[in-house]
């Protein structure tokens, strides 16, 4: 196995484990456990991660795919008011035991959606603004953790003016779509 390939699967198994949360993080640290200087790209280790995931979960994996959809699919209805979109490992697939819910959403009054939630009985564990990076641009969106029956689910409460807007994937370098209720 090549080095670069070595460090993409140490970086994955990394970020499966829970050891590391961020791909960043999990390359650097991985680097170093192999004593080398090669960082793969984001997409190599998605593409490790998947094949553990797949390995360790087999069939159940599949299932808890389609269980978490049922479930994103009914917290969408809730939200459907604001245009909610499901992105992340959910969206695309690629989930793993350690996966969770990433729900988009736009409105400029986070108090409204988390009333919403509260009222609707779901168990909020988080909450409160983030600053990320979107394709080299700063931008703040406030965060909602909450549980659900098979995992949790972030929402990520965003500016409407970001709606619709094209933005890059930066794992997979893809643009990222997503599911709305109506897909």
């Amino acid at each position: 196995m090549e080095i670069r390939r070595k460090v993409a699967r140490e970086a994955a198994n990394l970020l499966y484990l829970g050891v590391e949360k961020e791909y960043k993080q999990a390359k650097l640290r991985a680097a170093k456990v192999l004593g080398v200087n090669v960082l793969p790209t984001n997409l190599e280790v998605a593409m490790e991660l998947d094949k553990i995931a797949e390995e360790n979960e087999g069939k159940k994996r599949q299932e808890r795919l389609v269980q978490m959809r049922k479930e994103a699919l009914k917290l969408m209805k809730i939200l459907e008011k604001y245009s909610p979109v499901l992105v992340g490992s959910v969206w695309r697939g690629t989930i793993h035991h350690k996966s969770d819910i990433d729900i988009n959403v736009y409105h400029d009054q986070p108090e409204e959606i988390l009333a919403l939630l509260e009222q609707k009985g779901l168990k909020i564990l988080e909450r409160g603004w983030i600053t990320m990076t979107k394709g080299g641009k700063w931008q703040r969106a406030y965060r909602v953790l909450i549980k659900l029956p098979s995992s949790e689910a972030e929402i990520s409460i965003r500016n409407p003016a970001e709606h619709g807007a094209e933005e890059r994937c930066e794992i997979y370098g893809d643009i990222v779509f997503g599911l709305t209720v109506r897909d």
